[in-house]
């Protein structure tokens, strides 16, 4: 009401309870909230380095992993949610192109993000909007489903769609990161001059 001075319509509850309408997150919010569905709601604390070189001893030394708050998740609705993500992945899942194949189970879950309104009674056509005005693709994950071990949260800003653009991408990190699986396009020689 303070932003557009407009009343509250129940129906905006039911749209801001699936993410939309007036619902903003960042990536880096997504995958954390991911994080915490994959671990059973420990609140992981996000971070983007995973250990440090010593200047001295050039050693890698890693950063620990700080567990924040655990949140209260029902068993049953955590466990639905989780088999929801594993399907998503499974042939006539929205990002079953991303899973095709995969030795370790993925949990996924792919979005939409709009970048300008659309009039009511109008269908969007992504051929006839601007590139600039295409909706961004987005898709979280965490993977292996059954022991998991990353979470990540991928934005392909004006990409479409989260299934075909955003989850090819998680596919490749998630393959990098749990069995070494270097995309093609990866010059190999200069990630492991970075010690990874």
């Amino acid at each position: 009401m303070r932003r557009w001075n407009k009343p509250w319509y129940l129906g905006e509850t039911v749209i801001a309870g699936i993410g939309q309408g007036y619902h903003l997150t960042t990536p880096l919010q997504l995958a954390a909230a991911t994080a915490m569905l994959a671990n059973g709601g420990v609140r992981v604390e996000p971070r983007l380095v995973k250990a440090v070189r010593d200047p001295v001893t050039r050693q890698w030394v890693p950063r620990p992993v700080a567990a924040q708050r655990r949140i209260a998740l029902d068993s049953r609705n955590l466990e639905r949610v989780r088999q929801a993500m594993i399907d998503v992945l499974k042939p006539g899942g929205t990002a079953s192109a991303a899973g095709a194949g995969t030795p370790y189970l993925i949990a996924g879950k792919t979005g939409t993000a709009q970048v300008v309104r659309i009039r009511q009674h109008e269908k969007y056509d992504a051929r006839r909007t601007a590139s600039r005005n295409r909706d961004h693709a987005l898709f979280v994950a965490f993977a292996p489903a059954d022991a998991p071990k990353i979470a990540l949260a991928v934005l392909v800003e004006n990409g479409g769609h989260g299934g075909s653009t955003a989850a090819p991408i998680a596919r490749a990190v998630l393959d990098y990161y749990l069995l070494g699986k270097f995309p093609k396009s990866m010059n190999v020689e200069a990630a492991d001059d970075h010690g990874d």
